[in-house]
């Protein structure tokens, strides 16, 4: 019975996990998306780090003009010297169904040459969408991330000053129109990953749970399923869609590398073909070693010092490791760190592999 017992547990550990994942995680419903909004407006009460007006002229004709709508005349030959003022930009994303009177987070960011916002408060900014129209109205006090401090010709910053967010920073004061409802015969699904095999998995599981042949695939990355015309009937069915599990395909055997940081990312089905890889690393190091030379007795010479460089090259002795053929990717990592390879030694293995024609993978460099 124990031996039974051993037996299936080790069956179960060396039986690999299929994980399951939500509709909801795989895809998203066509025409629910969020909407970027944009705005352009004054930050004041800052302590003496704004922007400095005789680099930045539209901070002050900004000013001048939000004083001109509130009936305060400022002469035009007034040169206006400020420091507690800063021309900022204001951006916020308007989500779907969001409706007038709800309140969004903005994100304010100086244009000019202010040294920070810290402390300053935004004044009334319409938000506007890519149409144009207004869409939220912010206002508020800004909390910034960064810090920055100078004194006795030294100075120390922290973070990014120059930027901040108002949570809850700006009203809705417009609803963007959608087609949640309507005479729309389906409901699409839009895959986060195109894939024809997630694609097929996720009709199938439609099918299966709602029965008959309500949902059709498009293509790759879109899915079409049969539902009501009833805002609240069709809200109720996308609950229903979302919560159906679906094992979803692998990837495409991928490695990415970022060649700026030293980032490598191996995907899971990265596999090696047969190949032998040596990597080792050439030190050369020159000393100087001075001699000095004695002339003879008598010989009216003078006492002189010669330069003499010793040049040794060292070659440091790596094993060259070979990939059998079908190496997956835990034999990739262990091979290279054998020898002991950095990031950037890594990076240019991976792309001679690529290059001999023994990496079954997309190399990505970025």
């Amino acid at each position: 019975m124990f031996r039974s017992l051993s037996l299936l547990l080790l069956l179960t550990l060396a039986t690999p996990m299929v994980m399951a994942d939500r509709i909801k995680d795989l895809a998203v419903v066509s025409g629910v998306r969020t909407n970027q909004l944009i705005g352009y407006g004054l930050v004041v009460g800052l302590n003496g780090t704004g922007d400095q007006t005789t680099q930045t002229p539209f901070t002050v004709k900004s000013l001048k003009s939000m004083l001109s709508n509130m009936g305060v005349i400022i002469p035009p030959d007034v040169n206006l010297q400020l420091k507690n003022v800063a021309a900022v930009s204001v951006h916020a994303d308007l989500p779907p169904f969001i409706k007038p009177g709800q309140t969004i987070d903005i994100t304010v960011s100086s244009i000019g040459n202010a040294k920070s916002l810290r402390g300053g408060s935004l004044l009334l900014t319409p938000l506007k969408g890519a149409d144009g129209a207004t869409y939220a109205m912010a206002q508020g006090s800004l909390t910034t991330g960064g810090i920055s401090a100078s004194g006795g010709g030294s100075s120390v910053t922290v973070g990014v000053p120059s930027a901040g967010r108002i949570p809850n920073g700006a009203t809705v004061e417009r609803q963007v129109p959608g087609k949640f409802g309507g005479s729309d015969e389906f409901i699409v699904l839009n895959l986060r990953q195109a894939d024809f095999t997630t694609a097929e998995r996720i009709v199938a599981a439609v099918n299966t749970a709602l029965g008959g042949s309500v949902a059709q695939a498009m293509d790759a990355a879109s899915i079409q399923v049969r539902g009501p015309a009833d805002p609240n009937q069709r809200v109720s069915l996308i609950s229903v869609l979302e919560n159906i599990e679906v094992v979803p395909a692998q990837g495409a055997a991928k490695i990415i590398v970022n060649a700026r940081t030293g980032t490598v990312v191996i995907g899971q089905n990265v596999q090696v073909g047969p190949a032998a890889v040596s990597h080792g690393n050439i030190t050369v190091t020159i000393s100087s070693d001075p001699i000095v030379s004695q002339p003879g007795p008598f010989s009216g010479g003078r006492t002189a010092v010669v330069d003499n460089a010793n040049i040794a090259v060292n070659q440091e002795k790596k094993p060259m490791f070979m990939f059998n053929p079908g190496a997956a990717l835990n034999d990739i990592v262990q091979a290279v760190n054998q020898v002991g390879a950095s990031p950037t030694d890594l990076i240019a293995i991976l792309e001679a592999l690529k290059a001999a024609g023994a990496l079954k993978a997309e190399l990505i460099v970025i």
